[in-house]
C-alpha cells in the first residue's frame, strides 16, 4: 500500500438499516458512508470535518476494526482492516467520542495498568509507561483517584491515556475535546501536536470544530453526507473561498424563512447560518464584494430581517463547508430514505 500511507480507505461502504413506526412499519436505510476515498500520510495530523451525523464516527470505527464496511477496503498502517484485523488492532490507539471507556470503580491508574495488561505489556513496561503518560498529560492530581470521582474534562484525559497506552504510532481521535472547558480543551490540543511533532505519531482526528481543524491539522477532509467533498491543507481550501467573497451577518431573527430565496440571488455562490441563544450567524459566499454584498444586506432588509451588524470576513473552513455543502457545520445532518 506504500511506505507513505499510514491509513488508506478505497470506496467504503456502509449502510444502516432502522426500523420506523408503530402501526405501518418500514425500513429506512441510512448510508452513513457513501464511497468514501481517502490517504494519510505517516506523521500527519489528518482531520476529518464536518457536522454531526457526517459519518465522522462511523469512518473511524470501520477503519479501527468496530465495524465491518458494506463495500471498500482500507488499509491501516498496511493492514487490511477486515483481513488483518489483529494486527490493526496492535497497530492503533482509539479513543472514542462519548465512550464510556473507563471502569468507573477503579482508579485512573488501574484502568491503565488493566489496558497495559491486555495490550501484553509486562508490569515494569506498564508501570514506566504510565508514569510517562502522567507526566504528558498531567494526572498526578487525580490518578489515583476512583474514575467516578472524575470531572469531564479528567475522564477525558484517562480516555487519552487510555489510546495512548500501548504506545501505537497511529492514533485515531474521535472529538477529544468535545463539551470540554477550554483549559481541559487546550491541554488537549497541546498534547496532540507533541505527539505528531515531537513523537512522530500520525493522527486521525475527527471533529466538528472549525478552529479545531484549522489550528491543529496539516490537512483536512470534510464530509458530508458519507462523502468527502473537499481535501486540502486548511489554508490551500480557503483559498478557494477567499477569492471569492464571504459576507458575516448577525441577526436578531432566524433567517431560515428567507434562506432559500437568498440562495437564488444571482451575486450569491451559497450561504449558511447557525442559530444561537438571542441571535443568527448568517454566513454568505458571494461572487464579489463591491457589488454583491450591498444587494444581500438590502434583500434581507426588504425581507424584514434585524440587522444587528454586517461585516466582510475572513474565509473559514466553516464557509470551504458552506461553498461545498449549502449548509452551516452547526446544523446536524442526519440521512436516510424509505427501503422496501
Amino acid at each position: 500500500m506504500g511506505e507513505e500511507a499510514a491509513v488508506i480507505a478505497k470506496d467504503l461502504v456502509k449502510t444502516y438499516r432502522q426500523r420506523e413506526g408503530r402501526i405501518r412499519k418500514r425500513i429506512r436505510e441510512v448510508k452513513a458512508l457513501d464511497g468514501i476515498d481517502l490517504q494519510v500520510k505517516r506523521g500527519e495530523l489528518f482531520g476529518l470535518l464536518g457536522p454531526n451525523g457526517a459519518g465522522k464516527t462511523t469512518l473511524i470505527k470501520v477503519l479501527t476494526t468496530l465495524l465491518l464496511p458494506d463495500e471498500g477496503e482500507a488499509w491501516v498502517n498496511g493492514y487490511h482492516v477486515v483481513k488483518e484485523a489483529n494486527q490493526v488492532r496492535r497497530s492503533i490507539g482509539v479513543m472514542l467520542v462519548g465512550e464510556r471507556g473507563l471502569y468507573w470503580k477503579l482508579t485512573g491508574r488501574e484502568n491503565l495498568e488493566l489496558f497495559a495488561a491486555l495490550y501484553h505489556l509486562s508490569p515494569r513496561e506498564a508501570r514506566k509507561r504510565i508514569e510517562e503518560l502522567t507526566d504528558l498529560l498531567e494526572l498526578q492530581e487525580f490518578i489515583d483517584r476512583l474514575v467516578e470521582t472524575y470531572s469531564s474534562g479528567q475522564k477525558a484525559l484517562v480516555n487519552l491515556a487510555r489510546a495512548l497506552v500501548n504506545d501505537a504510532p497511529i492514533l485515531f481521535l474521535d472529538e477529544p475535546t468535545r463539551g470540554l472547558d477550554p483549559i481541559r480543551a487546550r491541554k488537549i490540543r497541546d498534547v496532540i501536536r507533541h505527539l505528531v511533532r515531537e513523537q512522530g505519531k500520525t493522527v486521525f482526528l475527527a471533529t466538528h470544530n472549525m478552529a479545531e481543524a484549522e489550528t491543529l491539522c496539516d490537512r483536512v477532509a470534510i464530509i458530508d453526507l458519507g462523502r468527502i467533498v473537499a481535501v486540502g491543507p486548511p489554508d490551500e481550501l480557503k483559498e478557494q473561498v477567499r477569492e471569492k467573497g464571504v459576507l458575516e451577518v448577525v441577526l436578531l431573527d432566524d433567517p431560515k424563512p428567507i434562506i432559500e430565496e437568498l440562495r437564488q440571488l444571482d451575486c450569491v455562490i451559497k450561504a449558511g447560518y447557525r442559530v444561537e441563544t438571542d441571535r443568527s450567524i448568517l454566513r454568505v459566499v458571494c461572487r464579489d464584494e463591491v457589488d454583491s454584498f450591498p444587494r444581500v444586506i438590502r434583500f434581507l432588509n426588504e425581507r424584514g430581517r434585524r440587522i444587528l451588524y454586517a461585516q466582510p470576513s475572513h474565509a473559514t473552513l466553516e464557509d470551504v463547508f458552506i461553498y461545498y455543502t449549502g449548509r452551516s457545520l452547526a446544523i446536524d445532518t442526519w440521512r436516510g430514505v424509505p427501503a422496501a
